[in-house]
């Protein structure tokens, strides 16, 4: 069964930035697709990249030129690099893994980690 546990969180001034992990446990990569989510308070959970298991990656136009999401297969670990931070990303981050790309794609993917506080003041 997979486990997915986030950490890196924090708060940063806008223009900051953060990185972080998600480590995955009884997790084989192989045809997995993994992705970083992030719900703000009173907002719907809003998808923020995707990465396939070769390593194609998809970005939320709000996001594209700013955050990288990446991964070490050998490591288990998905990564959400972020840099020049805004107030507007404020929200818990969570990643999320599925064999099926519509279905994580869509934010129903099967397994989710807790999730991670990111802060960003102006």
């Amino acid at each position: 069964q997979v486990h997915l546990v986030e950490s890196g969180g924090g708060s940063v001034q806008a223009g900051g930035s953060l990185i972080l992990s998600c480590a995955a446990s009884g997790y084989s990569d192989s045809g997995y697709y993994m992705g970083w989510f992030r719900q703000a308070p009173g907002k719907e959970r809003e998808r923020v990249a995707i990465i396939s298991s070769a390593g194609t990656t998809s970005y939320t136009d709000s996001v594209k030129g700013r955050f990288t999401i990446s991964k070490d297969s050998a490591k288990n670990t998905l990564y959400l690099q972020m840099n020049s931070l805004k107030p507007e990303d404020t929200a818990v981050y969570y990643c999320a893994a599925d064999l099926d790309l519509v279905k994580i794609w869509r934010g129903g993917a099967a397994v989710w980690g807790q999730g991670t506080q990111v802060t960003v003041s102006s």
